[in-house]
């Protein structure tokens, strides 16, 4: 048996033109859906993924505002800047990009953003609405995850998930979603004693800690659902998953590639939150 692949891209796609749509009715309406991003520093991937999410904003009508300032810039003056974008009626989104330089305590920075603007799901309020099962914004990355399982028509009710990391990104949002899918979920993360067993029993098994290859088609179940949200640059260049794609892909009925999976639907659900930010000022 050998997997069907989960496209990223070609889904990706599909929900854009969708949010292409309802960014030019807010548009029409006076209300264009806006994102500002903040980069710090001159990390070079950082600089691609913001790169990306702002030619993603272009393409479907979502105004963006891009802020740079360099590594060595005081915490409080990018705490000035998101205050100033707090207010600002034309920014309905405020994503503050990842890793920040050593002098940042990153929880201050992200609880600095307005919970009705965090796209990222990060704040504190924002979390706790999504553990009581009632999310004002849903981290993009789970998001994109749970719309790739529902365009394949996969029921999660009574399935065992297991989610391989317990990041507050990835790992801590993608297990609540899990649960109030009415999975049956087990987190494993790097003090587990015996990942394979676990791993083993999944139904869908979600890899996310940030290690190439570390899943291999032996400790997969035979028919799982495989969902790879690792990205990690090996050296000579190439991109690839937490999952040994190539083993896995043997065992699994249904697995992501990378890249070309999870990754475009992250950035489509950064922008599906900022237009569902956007129609809730229009509401207003």
């Amino acid at each position: 048996m050998t997997a069907k692949i989960l496209d990223g891209n070609a889904l990706s796609a599909k929900l854009r033109e969708s949010l292409r749509q309802r960014a030019a009715e807010l548009t029409a309406q006076g209300c264009q859906p806006g994102l500002a991003v903040i980069l710090v520093g001159e990390n070079p991937a950082s600089q691609v993924y913001v790169r990306n999410k702002i030619k993603a904003c272009e393409a479907v009508g979502v105004h963006s505002e891009k802020y740079e300032f360099p590594a060595d810039t005081p915490p409080e003056k990018v705490l000035q800047k998101i205050a100033a974008l707090n207010a600002d009626p034309k920014i309905h989104g405020i994503l503050v990009q990842l890793p920040l330089p050593p002098q940042f305590d990153e929880d201050e920075v992200l609880e600095a953003v307005s919970a009705e603007k965090d796209v990222d799901g990060f704040h504190a309020e924002n979390v706790g609405l999504l553990a009581q099962g009632n999310p004002r914004f849903i981290s993009c990355t789970p998001y994109g995850v749970m719309e790739m399982l529902s365009a394949e028509g996969i029921s999660l009710r009574g399935k065992e998930a297991v989610v391989v990391g317990r990041s507050n990104i990835v790992g801590k949002p993608m297990t609540l979603l899990l649960i109030g899918a009415s999975a049956t979920v087990t987190v494993c993360h790097s003090q587990t004693r015996d990942l394979a067993f676990h791993t083993r029993r999944a139904d869908v098994l979600i890899a996310a800690v940030g290690k190439p290859k570390m899943i291999t088609g032996e400790m997969v179940k035979p028919g799982a659902v495989v969902i790879d949200v690792g990205i990690n640059r090996l050296p000579d260049g190439k991109l690839c998953g937490d999952v040994d794609f190539d083993s896995a892909k043997e065992v699994a009925s249904l697995i992501t590639p990378v890249p070309g999976g999870v990754g475009p639907m992250t950035i489509t659900m950064l922008l599906a939150n900022t237009i569902e930010s956007a129609d809730r000022a229009a509401g207003k």
